[in-house]
């Protein structure tokens, strides 16, 4: 069995999983990179409270969410 290998997220570079310093990540450049992206808003994880307060809106015999 061979050990399992996965693909840097960053620069797409093949790597073992185990014994990886940085995983997900190749290096640590890779994963400065990727905290960048977070940090400049290129990455997010959707929000859907938008969505549900303008449902609740719509709705007036709901209450609103706390």
């Amino acid at each position: 069995m061979s050990p399992a290998t996965v693909a840097c997220p960053t620069c797409g570079r093949e790597l073992e999983w185990t014994g990886a310093p940085f995983r997900p990540f190749c290096s640590e450049r890779c994963r400065l990179i990727d905290l960048g992206a977070w940090f400049s808003e290129q990455r997010a994880i959707p929000d859907d409270s938008a969505a549900a307060g303008a449902a609740a809106e719509e709705d007036p015999t709901e209450p609103p969410p706390k």
